[in-house]
């Protein structure tokens, strides 16, 4: 396999695939994070999850023909205006839904696993019926296309290092507002005790509602970042929800350096080995690679310590 290249040619080529994989390595991470926080924090199985990030992706597309019929003169900042329609959008979404199905089956699990796989189906059709079946695709800004030339072999594309920056600062912010926040704080109460919460006057029920709206509108600024590496259909959700559960169990439920770091390990992974190798051989390798891991360290590779 790598035997027609010289040393060189694979940096280069080691190099180039891994900024290609930047925007499959943010879509991973926002994905992943907002399911970390409804998985991690609150033990549900959302298998929509992927159709949430799909809203995202519609809201965006919506978003930029809006810009480029009626306001053609403002289309380079529509980005920004997208993914924050996206996050409202699909985070109320998310609060709807955990008020009219959610709240009902906590603490089981298979039940949330099979009500939000029926709920995907639901989805799925309500936007064949709203947005049709054909894939759409949106127009990027002019200032993100094109990309910055590092060496004579390397260039990392504008989108890539917008994307990156964009993950990063979300990730930034997730982490203040589970850690440092009083919101926060509330939300790690009501995983560890919830009784205990709610007698010391935390409205477990709100902190629920926000919690789950928050994963979902995390998943809509996804849909955003989805744009730019794939067409938006009714189905094109599916695709990437048993990657993102991947990516949760193999860096640890409830970490958010694990889900980082599973992240960046398996968009690396398989962006390095699509270059060789047909796609889907790379995500077979790739699978298999994770699944070998898990089998020596089934907690993840960043789990939280307990006292035994």
């Amino acid at each position: 396999m790598f035997g027609d290249y010289s040393i060189g040619d694979l940096g280069s080529i080691f190099v180039m695939q891994g900024f290609a994989g930047l925007i499959l390595f943010s879509v991973y991470v926002l994905m992943a994070l907002g399911l970390a926080i409804i998985f991690g924090q609150m033990g549900v199985i959302n298998m929509a999850h992927g159709e949430f990030m799909i809203l995202g992706a519609y809201v965006t597309w919506m978003t930029s023909n809006l810009f480029q019929s009626y306001l053609p003169g403002l289309f380079g900042g529509y980005f920004f205006l997208a993914m924050i329609l996206a996050f409202f959008a699909s985070g109320a979404l998310g609060m709807l839904v955990e008020w009219a199905l959610i709240r009902h089956l906590y603490k089981r699990p298979l039940d949330t696993l099979l009500a939000t796989w029926g709920l995907s189906l639901i989805l799925q059709q309500a936007y064949r019926s709203i947005f049709g079946a054909r894939e759409v695709g949106v127009e990027l800004p002019q200032w993100m296309l094109g990309s910055l030339r590092v060496t004579e072999s390397i260039e990392v594309p504008i989108n890539g290092a917008f994307v990156m920056a964009l993950t990063l600062l979300i990730t930034m912010a997730v982490a203040y507002i589970m850690y440092k926040s009083r919101w926060g704080r509330q939300v790690r109460a009501v995983v560890q005790n919830r009784i205990m919460a709610g007698a010391v006057g935390i409205n477990t029920e709100k902190v629920d509602r926000y919690t789950f709206g928050l994963g979902c509108g995390i998943a809509g600024v996804a849909g955003s970042a989805f744009t730019m590496i794939g067409s938006t259909g009714p189905t094109s959700g599916q695709l990437y929800i048993v990657d993102t559960f991947l990516v949760v169990v193999f860096g640890g439920a409830a970490s958010l350096i694990g889900t980082i770091a599973s992240a960046f390990s398996i968009s690396q992974t398989q962006s390095t080995l699509e270059f060789f190798m047909s796609g889907s051989m790379a995500k077979v390798l790739t699978l298999l690679a994770v699944v070998g891991i898990l089998m020596l360290r089934p907690q993840g590779l960043f789990a939280l310590k307990v006292r035994k």
